[in-house]
């Protein structure tokens, strides 16, 4: 657990930095948690024991990881659709195509009665916009949410399973 902790604190870093305060992103260690082993096995099984899956891209360590839910997910997300709730590589590993990877298990997961996924990135993250409009997503949307203590925009993408 502590090599996805470790990715999202990575990949957090280089995709918000000019969209998320330095003093949220650089709160993080991405070569320390502060977080308790036990507490990072409760959220793996959290994550697990829902209506969803959990999947890990591995080398010699984590190099992305991603996670999609359906059923109860965020509020923008109604019945019979799927939600990604998390998708992050390790910067140094971009356009590898591992990112694609993990989102074909997410979608390959998805149960058949769900009709549409959704997803939710920061405003003005252009890579991760490239990335899903590519593979099919478009915005659909927008709402404020929190982000590491700080509220910031939003934007939703969907599209057709």
């Amino acid at each position: 657990m502590r090599g996805v902790e470790r990715v999202n604190v990575l990949a957090w870093r280089e995709a918000y930095r000019d969209l998320v305060p330095d003093a949220v992103l650089d709160r993080r260690d991405p070569d320390t948690s502060d977080v308790p082993d036990d507490a990072l096995a409760e959220r793996l099984a959290e994550l697990t024991d829902t209506d969803g899956a959990f999947f890990v891209a591995r080398e010699d360590d984590v190099v992305g990881y991603a996670f999609v839910r359906w059923g109860e997910t965020k509020s923008f997300v109604d019945e019979y659709e799927a939600g990604v709730k998390e998708l992050y590589v390790h910067p140094e590993r971009w356009s590898e195509g591992i990112g694609t990877e993990l989102l074909s298990a997410c979608l390959d997961a998805i149960p058949a009665e769900y009709r549409r996924i959704k997803l939710e990135m920061l405003a003005g993250n252009e890579l991760a916009q490239s990335f899903y409009t590519s593979r099919g997503f478009e915005r659909t949307g927008s709402r404020k949410a929190e982000f590491g203590g700080e509220t910031l925009e939003t934007a939703i993408y969907e599209r057709e399973l």
